[in-house]
């Protein structure tokens, strides 16, 4: 017997009464491209707030940033996990993904461009998560 929520391979061991789901059915038809496109850009976010937190604020107003920090890392974590694959799958198209959404958060958090290594480094990331996601092996 698998869950029933329809995320996880029925390898996984079902700890779950019959019946029972854990993750909304408007959740479920989310394609997993979508949601890890969410995932990336709640995590360059967050960690962009969270910076912004701790070199340019005090006091309240830096509480208050990582305290929305910490939500948005929460559900970067939260997105990714809900994907319908297993976590070597969608590391090489996350990976890949999130190169792209730090360079514009980046850019709409701080104004700094990427340097010529950083757009080299970042073709060879994409690259990479292109070999990883799409190779199939014979």
């Amino acid at each position: 017997m698998g869950f029933t929520h329809g995320i996880l391979p029925p390898a996984f061991p079902d700890f779950l009464s019959p019946g029972v789901q854990t993750v909304p059915i408007t959740l479920q038809g989310i394609p997993a491209v979508v949601l890890l496109l969410a995932a990336t850009i709640l995590e360059a976010s967050g960690d962009a707030v969270v910076r912004m937190a701790m070199y340019n604020h005090v006091g309240l107003v830096r509480f208050g940033l990582f305290i929305g920090g910490a939500a948005l890392l929460f559900g970067y974590g939260t997105f990714l996990n809900l994907a319908p694959l297993q976590f070597g799958q969608v590391v090489g198209l996350y990976l890949a993904t999130l190169f792209v959404v730090w360079q514009v958060i980046n850019f709409v958090a701080f104004r700094s461009l990427p340097t010529l290594p950083i757009v080299v480094g970042g073709a060879l990331v994409i690259a990479g998560g292109a070999i990883i996601t799409f190779w199939k092996p014979t």
